[in-house]
């Protein structure tokens, strides 16, 4: 998309709203999924707007002008409505963000999982936008400004996972008064997941999906942070007894050789944390891996890891992730 937040002439009318409540992606094909959530549907302006979320309570009584992002999904969401945002933790930036991790007049908040207390309150936000992985910041940071936590489940997200994000980015545009853009880009992710749907709706083949670690394997399944890609675009996952979390559990080459998968997704952990190149089908290639299915098929997919793994919960990164996931049933 083309990106117009470098307009920081404008008014800053941009607040990023991250109602971790928002459910939204209608899994019955409706493309207006319901706002969650919100107690009254005037504009910010006119009328103050009450926001649940998993954390709290937010009453969000003027368009906020100082908005503090601290996770890739909420700048994502906020780009998507050209929405400027005044700080951000600059650690780890995926590329399709660059752009904001090279500007000068957004503050560098430190890290996302531990962002820089004293440079937030130095920023002097009027909304803060959180994620699960600074759930434990909530409590200090909700003393100094509004602050909106993201309801996403890195734990063991799931069929509703398209329908949170599409929510939020509907909250975000009701905050902002960007309602008619926020439906559009809402509109436009329904219709990708929809024909990815459609591609995957009958195909035998089985996945797997496995992070790469500093030379070791961890798996993830239908109950892990990537569980929307079984649960939501219809993948079908080999049958394994191991429920994985944020992080996976730890395989072997012996167990991806035994499962046998149809299709392999690797996700290169230690190229994103490390900053270098990631894993190839030569660096990776061993004698057991050779004999799957999806080494033999050609359907070993190296994913961008980057939107994978520092986000997943974005308009732009869950597009990446659709496209790679369909890169696994084109080889036909």
């Amino acid at each position: 998309m083309k990106r117009v937040f470098k307009k920081q002439c404008w008014p800053i009318a941009v607040f990023l709203l991250s109602t971790m409540m928002i459910t939204g992606c209608d899994q019955n094909g409706h493309d207006t999924p319901d706002v969650a959530n919100i107690t009254t549907s005037s504009k910010v302006d006119d009328q103050p707007i009450t926001i649940t979320h998993g954390l709290g309570t937010a009453v969000i009584t003027h368009t906020p002008q100082r908005v503090a992002a601290l996770d890739m999904n909420e700048v994502d969401l906020l780009d998507q409505l050209d929405v400027t945002v005044a700080g951000m933790p600059k650690d780890f930036v995926p590329a399709y963000l660059s752009e904001y991790k090279n500007d000068p007049n957004i503050v560098d908040l430190g890290a996302i999982v531990q962002p820089n207390m004293e440079r937030v309150y130095a920023l002097k936000p009027d909304l803060i936008l959180i994620s699960p992985l600074q759930a434990g910041h909530y409590q200090a940071l909700s003393e100094l400004a509004p602050t909106l936590s993201f309801d996403v489940n890195y734990q063991d997200s799931g069929s509703d996972h398209f329908d949170i994000v599409k929510n939020h980015l509907l909250t975000l545009g009701k905050i902002f008064d960007k309602d008619a853009q926020a439906q559009r880009v809402v509109d436009s992710l329904t219709a990708k997941v929809k024909n990815a749907q459609s591609v995957i709706e009958n195909r035998p083949e089985k996945a797997m999906i496995v992070i790469h670690n500093n030379g070791a394997y961890r798996f993830l399944g239908e109950k892990s942070r990537y569980g929307f890609v079984f649960e939501a675009l219809g993948v079908k996952s080999i049958k394994s007894p191991i429920e994985a979390g944020l992080h996976g559990q730890p395989i072997s080459s012996e167990f991806i050789y035994e499962n046998n998968p149809d299709i392999l997704y690797v996700l290169d952990r230690t190229a994103v944390m490390e900053r270098h190149a990631g894993l190839t089908s030569d660096t990776m290639d061993n004698p057991l891996l050779r004999q799957t299915n999806a080494w033999k098929n050609q359907r070993v997919i190296f994913v961008d890891s980057e939107a994978w793994y520092i986000a997943g919960a974005g308009v732009s990164s869950l597009n990446i992730i659709i496209d790679d996931v369909l890169k696994g049933f084109r080889y036909d």
